[in-house]
């Protein structure tokens, strides 16, 4: 079914790939970008103005919308409330995310992501009604590491480590991906390509989402010409689920906004503590003093010793590298609440972050020593380390222990 272009913008759809789809009485143009080019910007741009739409749709959640468009939002932190909500982690891929865009920017001249400013900036001006459809940027980390097993989740974290501490150009591969497609994709390397369960997470799902959202702006009955500005690498499989999609839009949106529920039980945490208790019984038992103590010993030792290497390594301050060398071989007896947590909450006691600390986080998350001149950033990495030296000091400890009683 051919359906007109309005007149006004004719001529530049015409030139940028594009979707249109009629449904429910509403039309749905679908204006595919590419997150670096100029040529992307001035569409939206010109499109917006031109007054054939009543309503603007950006491939953005509130928080990125937020990011983009209040520079200072950054500055209303609270660390404190991060780290008792478990969310440290979520944060710093968030960081690691903006460090990758500040490359991007540096490199290639302009912001990623610039076109969806100017469709939010510019139906703001002209009081159009203004859309996020995106999914929360936190469920989908959530939903792909859910997805992902140890191995998967190991890569996962390398390759947003490296986002967070290499420095060097983006890669021509990668740039070449974001004119076809997607930021949160192309952040995760080629890993996102390899990996099917990662892909759908990133991809595949938020595909549907933002199909679930345009069916319920027009169920709304406000809208009758929407713009929805999106990656171009969403538009193919948006387009699909917006024309064909009849499951309800309630439904569909709880679905892939549910992040899925860990056990009411830690198994891991209790087949850990049922463990190295029994292990360290059975020494008792069976060496005496010498052998129970040794192992009970080694187990203190290697994951507090670990934990406070990360913290050290994180420019932990001394009672906060104290705070992790406890805390570390306790791990198996509080469950849910990792060593870093901790270790972190002293660091941010002592060493408050300042106001220019929060006015420069962003900034120095797009520098390798800017992660430890910044004490926001500091914290985070305090956590972060703390806890991957207590994983490996308890897999080390709990080999060695296994070795011994073998």
């Amino acid at each position: 079914m051919n359906i007109p272009i309005p007149e006004t913008c004719s001529d530049v759809l015409a030139g940028q790939p594009h979707a249109i789809v009629e449904r429910g009485g509403v039309r749905y143009t679908l204006l595919g970008t590419a997150h670096v080019s100029r040529a992307s910007v001035d569409a939206v741009e010109h499109c917006v103005a031109s007054g054939a739409y009543d309503t603007i749709a950006v491939e953005l959640d509130g928080n990125r919308l937020r990011a983009l468009t209040e520079p200072d939002m950054l500055h209303k932190l609270d660390l404190f409330q991060i780290i008792r909500e478990g969310k440290i982690g979520l944060v710093a891929a968030n960081l690691a995310l903006a460090a990758y865009q500040r490359r991007l920017a540096e490199q290639l001249g302009i912001e990623p992501g610039a076109e969806l400013k100017a469709a939010a900036v510019g139906a703001k001006q002209r009081d159009l009604e203004l859309v996020t459809i995106d999914r929360d940027v936190g469920i989908t980390f959530k939903r792909a590491w859910g997805r992902l097993g140890f191995w998967g989740r190991s890569k996962l974290m390398a390759g947003l480590g490296g986002s967070l501490l290499v420095n060097e150009n983006i890669e021509e591969g990668e740039i070449e991906k974001l004119k076809q497609g997607d930021l949160l994709e192309s952040s995760f390397g080629e890993f996102a390509q390899q990996t099917p369960e990662l892909f759908e997470a990133v991809i595949g799902e938020r595909d549907r989402y933002m199909a679930a959202k345009l069916r319920q702006l027009g169920d709304a009955g406000k809208a009758r010409e929407v713009l929805a500005v999106i990656g171009a690498g969403h538009l193919k499989g948006l387009a699909e689920h917006l024309r064909n999609d009849v499951d309800a839009t309630d439904s569909a949106l709880i679905e892939l906004d549910t992040v899925p529920r860990k056990s009411a039980i830690p198994w891991f945490t209790i087949a850990l503590t049922v463990l190295f208790a029994s292990a360290i019984g059975w020494g008792y038992y069976h060496g005496g003093a010498t052998l129970g103590t040794g192992l009970l010993l080694r187990w203190v030792l290697t994951t507090g010793l670990l934990a406070a290497l990360g913290c050290t390594i994180a420019g932990g301050h001394p009672l906060s590298i104290l705070t992790a060398t406890v805390m570390a071989p306790l791990k198996p007896f509080h469950p849910g609440v990792p060593a870093g947590a901790f270790s972190a909450w002293v660091e941010a006691r002592l060493r408050k972050p300042t106001y220019a600390d929060f006015l420069n986080v962003r900034d120095d998350a797009s520098q390798i020593r800017g992660w430890w001149r910044n004490r926001v950033t500091r914290v985070l990495l305090n956590f972060l380390l703390t806890n991957l030296g207590t994983m490996i000091g308890v897999w080390i400890a709990g080999a060695a222990i296994l070795s011994k009683l073998i």
